[in-house]
């Protein structure tokens, strides 16, 4: 069996569907409070990190692909002086950015409503394009990967970092639907995300793992779940939270990370 031979994770729920779920997902206040404003394993340190792995100069344009809340298009402008353009599938998270964005960063940051397969954006207009842990939710990957590819003008970087997994290893507790919204259940190999990027003729120039700001989130996730269940268990009832599942996923999650299964990396890439 192959990684594309997996059973399909989200039950036969069709793209549009899967996007909906994920939008629904990551716009929601439980996902913040268990995540955290970054969204994403490494917090703002890895987003530096990343900026800095693609070479993010003064004035440049960057397209922040999956911007969520706007933390790291806010970085971004603040503290790299970029020209910054977010774009979200949440019309929640959209107004959200919108209304994090202080005055001085106004001509700087703009947030946009857009599908990540079709960027709202011409040719060659930016100079480097981010994504993170967002790509692995995309349900047309490579369509994503051209449309990043598109947006860039010769000599533009792409920057993603991504939770990637061997699908023919995933336990149970981290496969359907649910997995796929916690970026899971759909991540792939790093040498997949590698060739998505390579089949849109761009060149891999970095790949590094983080597989400890992996293993760290799924701990603080874990710590802040049993806090919330002390302080607010009515409220995580009456939101649908099945607490035994949830922890049988982070258990899962954590000895996938331990065995190998799960890892966490940054992958940049150029158009030539």
């Amino acid at each position: 069996m192959t990684a594309h031979e997996v059973a399909d994770p989200t039950g036969g729920l069709g793209a549009e569907q899967v996007k909906a779920c994920c939008a629904t997902g990551y716009s929601s206040d439980l996902v913040t409070l268990l995540l955290g404003s970054s969204y994403h394993p490494g917090g703002t340190t890895l987003t530096r990190r990343l900026l800095d792995a693609i070479g993010l100069q003064t004035g440049e344009r960057l397209v922040d692909v999956a911007s969520g809340i706007g933390t790291t298009s806010l970085l971004a402008a603040q503290d790299y002086g970029a020209l910054v353009d977010g774009v979200d599938l949440s019309e929640a998270n959209v107004k959200l950015a919108c209304g994090a964005v202080a005055a001085d960063l106004a001509d700087r940051t703009r947030f946009h409503h857009g599908d990540a397969e079709a960027l709202p954006f011409p040719d060659g207009s930016c100079d480097a394009v981010i994504c993170e842990c967002a790509l692995c939710i995309f349900p047309d990957k490579a369509t994503a990967a051209t449309e990043m590819a598109r947006v860039l003008r010769p000599g533009g970087r792409v920057g993603i970092s991504d939770i990637t997994a061997d699908p023919l290893r995933l336990p149970a507790e981290l496969t359907g639907l649910a997995a796929w919204v916690a970026c899971i259940a759909d991540a792939r190999p790093a040498t997949e995300y590698r060739t998505l990027l390579e089949a849109a003729s761009l060149q891999v120039t970095l790949v590094e793992h983080h597989t400890h700001a992996l293993d760290r989130m799924i701990r603080q996730i874990a710590a802040r779940l049993d806090l919330l269940k002390m302080i607010a268990r009515p409220r995580l009832d009456e939101l649908g939270v099945d607490l035994t599942r949830a922890g049988s996923v982070l258990d899962a999650a954590r000895t996938a990370v331990r065995d190998g299964i799960l890892d966490y990396v940054l992958v940049v890439a150029e158009k030539p």
